[in-house]
């Protein structure tokens, strides 16, 4: 079970996803963070369209956070969330359930089954956990990409992105999953921020498509350049990750794109590829400068017990092989190379 809030790396862990033999996506919760909810929604329908996929329920979430108001980062993501890419409306429908009620369904059809992936503001998962208590133990494991613990936040000195949007949600679902028999996995910026994508990735992802020309994005092209790629989840790639890596270079980080939405889905499909260190989680809600930041207590002094398993460790060039290798062939297979 998806909870999204797509966003250009949002949109590539959506494409992992559905190239993973080793994945059933059972819903997509459309979160309202990198850009409105609708928006969101909208992204979600014309990626399933992009790749031809089979009918998958997608859910609007709520317009707002449960205590403030929406902040979105168009910046970042680009005017609709998915940077320089454009795609048409999709004519698939959403579902009548709203995004907390479609959790709620899907966990209590499956008990003990579902592995939940929240890769934006934790909302809607908040507002199911008020539906339905027993959420924590209705999962098998809950994944989170959200958080900075001994790194910089991206948003403010202390805050990562998804929790600096709903901090009082992060709360809640942190309090009610300290009851859980497998404590969620915690995938924060002090991990996702290793996770580099650089344009030679998009080169052999377009390679491994069989897609023509095979093009390099550079910081020195001109404003305004589109892909011509003749596949066109790589076209899709090249636009929106393109948008990204000039949001990195303009920040001197350097022309590359933090893949953490991604990293947080394969770590869902595979623990493996992860090292985690337990830790009592808890966010800060009042301070004056650090309010939304997320504390670990690695060492038990609030005499608490772990309530997550925090990503200390992986191998980044293991991680983008994988999705080179699933990303790549998924596309050759929906849109096969021509033939002469």
């Amino acid at each position: 079970m998806m909870d999204i809030d797509t966003g250009i790396d949002d949109s590539l862990e959506l494409l992992y996803l559905l190239s993973s033999p080793d994945a059933e996506i059972v819903g997509i919760a459309s979160t309202a963070g990198n850009v409105p909810a609708a928006q969101v929604a909208a992204n979600n329908l014309a990626l399933l369209d992009l790749c031809r996929a089979p009918e998958i329920e997608v859910a609007l979430g709520a317009a707002e956070p449960l205590a403030i108001p929406l902040r979105t980062t168009e910046d970042t993501h680009g005017p609709h969330g998915i940077g320089y890419a454009e795609l048409p409306p999709s004519a698939r429908t959403l579902s009548t359930l709203s995004a907390a009620e479609l959790w709620v369904e899907r966990v209590r059809a499956h008990p003990g089954e579902i592995v939940g992936l929240c890769t934006g503001p934790l909302t809607n998962l908040a507002l199911a956990l008020r539906l339905e208590p027993e959420l924590p133990r209705l999962l098998r494991r809950l994944v989170i990409m959200g958080g900075a613990f001994n790194h910089p936040g991206n948003t403010t000195p202390t805050n990562e992105w998804n929790v600096y949007v709903d901090p009082e949600a992060t709360k809640e679902v942190y309090d009610a999953f300290s009851v859980a028999a497998n404590r969620p996995i915690v995938c924060a910026l002090d991990i996702t921020e290793t996770i580099e994508m650089r344009p030679d990735h998009l080169v052999r992802l377009a390679e491994r498509a069989g897609s023509l020309p095979v093009e390099r994005v550079s910081e020195s092209d001109p404003a305004g350049a589109r892909s011509a790629a003749s596949n066109p989840i790589v076209r899709y790639l090249l636009d929106a990750v393109r948008f990204y890596f000039d949001f990195h270079h303009h920040l001197d980080l350097g022309y590359l794109a933090h893949m953490h939405d991604p990293f947080a889905a394969a770590v869902a499909l595979d623990h493996e590829l992860a090292r985690v260190r337990p830790a009592t989680v808890d966010v800060e809600l009042a301070g004056t400068l650090t309010r939304g930041a997320t504390v670990a207590d690695w060492s038990g002094m609030w005499g608490r017990e772990p309530n997550a398993d925090i990503v200390v460790g992986t191998d980044p060039a293991r991680f983008f092989d994988r999705l080179i290798d699933r990303i790549g062939e998924y596309a050759r297979s929906v849109y096969p190379p021509a033939t002469h």
